[in-house]
């Protein structure tokens, strides 16, 4: 058995709440160059150029890469043989978030109640997923979730007979529906399977997944690669502005389901695609 003090979550979730938020993902970064010179738009382009600039003008001077700098969605993978000791593991992400916000002047954006709309004035509580794992160590992955982005997700309970065509045609018809608003060039997140909630939740894990990085069965990869061949044609482009940019990668997570159902959900996230991992 392992011993690990709370307090040492606390500290990493507070740096990643920082960090993820001003430095871009290197592989978000490298999709961003190979797509200008593959981008035909002129303003297609121009745009990724200006990302890459905010990108390396956010790094270089310790801001935000955007000013919503949305709710912290944080996935733990605890090995069995942890015992944390110290206060809550719960408590301890929350006073991460409430650190890290504070701290770097980072725009708190949550409310503590979806109805009455009252700012908690610290970005928590923060949305905490658990998984427990073989092993002794603890992953933390921090991903700040804004919600230009979250607000074009959706999800559907297929019908079976509705097939991997009924997949696919849910998937462009709800990127076609976002167009412009989740600030494209996007990454597609799909969850396939499992039950509502099940679905959701591959579909946002799917979003951590680096891009250039495929599904491991080979009729998910190929789906993946049709659907963001699919996505690119619909021209709408970076920032929504025309061209073939607008999805850097589509990743898909699947999940045994019922004999009667086929649920799938789409989470989409903006051209930031903002997370941040650490081992304990």
């Amino acid at each position: 058995m392992r011993k690990i003090n709370t307090r040492d979550v606390l500290e990493a979730v507070k740096k990643m709440s920082i960090s993820s938020n001003i430095n871009l993902c290197e592989d978000v970064m490298n999709s961003f160059k190979e797509n200008k010179e593959k981008e035909e738009s002129d303003i297609g382009r121009h745009i990724l150029d200006t990302l890459i600039e905010n990108a390396e003008i956010a790094k270089e001077n310790i801001m935000p890469i955007c000013q919503d700098t949305g709710m912290a969605v944080v996935f733990l993978e605890v090995g069995q043989e942890v015992l944390f000791e110290g206060q809550s593991i719960t408590d301890a992400i929350n006073e991460g978030v409430r650190q890290g916000y504070k701290e770097g002047y980072l725009r708190k954006s949550v409310v503590d109640d979806p109805l009455l709309r009252n700012n908690t004035k610290d970005n928590t509580p923060a949305i905490i997923y658990y998984d427990i794992v073989k092993g002794d160590r603890v992953k933390i992955t921090f991903a700040p979730k804004g919600f230009g982005s979250e607000n074009m997700s959706r999800i559907k309970m297929l019908k079976p007979s509705d097939g991997v065509k009924g997949v696919e045609d849910f998937v462009i018809e709800t990127v076609s529906n976002a167009g412009a608003n989740p600030c494209p060039p996007i990454v597609v997140g799909v969850g396939i399977g499992g039950t509502m909630d099940k679905a959701a939740y591959m579909s946002k894990k799917a979003l951590l997944r680096e891009i250039g990085n495929h599904n491991d069965l080979d009729h998910i990869k190929d789906m993946e690669e049709r659907l963001l061949k699919k996505i690119n044609d619909l021209g709408i482009g970076p920032q929504g502005l025309g061209g073939r940019t607008t999805a850097l990668s589509v990743n898909i997570e699947t999940f045994a389901t019922h004999i009667a159902g086929l649920p799938v959900a789409v989470n989409i996230n903006c051209h930031a695609s903002r997370h941040e991992e650490i081992i304990l």
